[in-house]
């Protein structure tokens, strides 16, 4: 009987994370800003494309003086061909937990958004719900962001937070077999110690931004003890 009821409990969770996988939303305007630039990448590269198939048909009609109808044809089908390829690829790169840890500062906020966007689908409700507020968090701190050198102790404070304790945190949790995540561990369960940590990342990142934009750049350090909740259990079980 344990058996089935753990089968069922598995197929449940698994159905809700299928339901929240068709709603997932995005997070944040820097996710937003990205997606957006990479569509007129490919725009202009499609556009950039078009305009040399028909500059070459021009170049090869004023040779042979004309390319005639096929020589109209070929060039319409190859611009088409050139546009729909060049905006259906490439696909824009997914960030990964490594290429959070090394982003520049002007898409640390972005990347780290659309990354947690593709977490939604694996985490509960009330973790999806503070990582929007994350996402707005994280827009706060880009404008911020951009007044630091790459190479100042602050950017690296920050890449710590949001590149290594963020991604560590969610990664820790997705590790945990779905049958554990609901038993308690330490007065909490998983679920509410991601919840937790979540909670405490989000009112260090507004620390930072706010420590940042008063050019407190001396007292700006990632307070790791208060980040230990993520292995308080939550990755230990």
């Amino acid at each position: 009987m344990n058996n089935i009821a753990s089968q069922s409990d598995e197929i449940i969770r698994a159905a809700s994370n299928s339901l929240r996988a068709q709603k997932t939303v995005p997070i944040g305007m820097k996710a937003r800003a990205l997606r957006k630039a990479h569509f007129w990448g490919k725009v202009r590269n499609a556009a950039l494309a078009v305009g040399a198939v028909l500059i070459g048909a021009g170049i090869v009609g004023a040779v042979i003086d004309g390319i005639g109808f096929w020589g109209v044809m070929i060039t319409g089908i190859a611009g088409a061909a050139a546009a729909f390829v060049l905006m259906r690829y490439p696909d824009m790169p997914m960030p990964t937990t490594e290429s959070l840890k090394h982003s520049d500062l002007e898409t640390l906020a972005g990347k780290t958004e659309i990354w947690l966007e593709a977490q939604q689908p694996l985490l509960p409700a009330p973790a999806v719900k503070i990582m929007q507020d994350i996402g707005v968090r994280l827009d706060q701190l880009a404008p911020q962001l951009s007044t630091l050198n790459e190479n100042d102790p602050a950017a690296r404070e920050v890449r710590k937070l949001v590149g290594e304790h963020l991604p560590e945190l969610v990664n820790g949790y997705k590790r945990i077999p779905a049958s554990l995540k609901q038993q308690d561990n330490k007065g909490k369960t998983p679920e509410e110690q991601l919840v937790s940590g979540l909670k405490l990342i989000d009112r260090e990142i507004e620390t930072v931004t706010g420590q940042i934009a008063r050019g407190e750049l001396d007292k700006l350090a990632i307070r790791d003890r208060y980040l230990e909740l993520r292995y308080d259990g939550a990755g230990d079980q």
